[in-house]
């Protein structure tokens, strides 16, 4: 009896390393490098298709940008949504999306920065610097590392994808940062 093959783990492909995680509370597949960003705040939320999903407006400064978010988002700490409140999403940028204006996506993750904070989802290696080298984080007694389902991380966050939190950063190659907090997908 010939039995299926196990599927392979994720591996490195030269400088394209394809990161693939579960997320097991929600039993979702996420490759984080072709997760895109927006900030911005939600003018309006309408009732999407079904009793769970939701229709976000989100005021950029490149202008509205529509988000869907339904059970199968992943909104940090568990949020509730709400008009005002200012946002990072994150949307698959390999999904189709529609060829309509203003642009609309699927969020697979929101965030709530604070007043002045910036995010950023990316692979950090062993030294905590990005894997774009867009960012260095140097930790401090003071950054809170968890997971996502907000358990406290108490191992090196290097080599893991992450959720960072940060304000302001060095003009050094690459940036550097003390970041607030530090969110592990592990």
């Amino acid at each position: 009896m010939n039995m299926p093959a196990a599927a392979a783990p994720p591996r490195r492909q030269g400088t394209n390393m394809i990161l693939i995680h579960i997320i097991k509370e929600k039993g979702i597949f996420m490759a984080f490098e072709t997760f895109v960003p927006i900030t911005g705040t939600i003018m309006n939320i309408s009732r999407g298709n079904d009793c769970c999903s939701q229709m976000l407006a989100v005021r950029t400064e490149n202008g509205i940008v529509n988000f869907w978010a339904d059970s199968g988002t992943l909104v940090i700490d568990s949020r509730q949504l709400r008009t005002g409140m200012r946002i990072a999403a994150f949307y698959d940028s390999s999904l189709p999306v529609p060829l309509i204006f203003p642009p609309q996506y699927r969020a697979q993750i929101i965030a709530v920065p604070g007043r002045s904070e910036q995010v950023a989802l990316k692979h950090f290696n062993r030294n905590l610097v990005a894997s774009d080298r867009s960012l260095q984080l140097n930790m401090s007694d003071r950054t809170m590392v968890q997971t996502v389902n907000g358990q406290r991380f108490d191992c090196n966050p290097g080599n893991q994808d992450l959720l960072v939190y940060y304000s302001a950063t060095t003009r050094s190659i690459p940036p550097q940062t003390t970041p607030s907090r530090i969110i592990v997908f592990c």
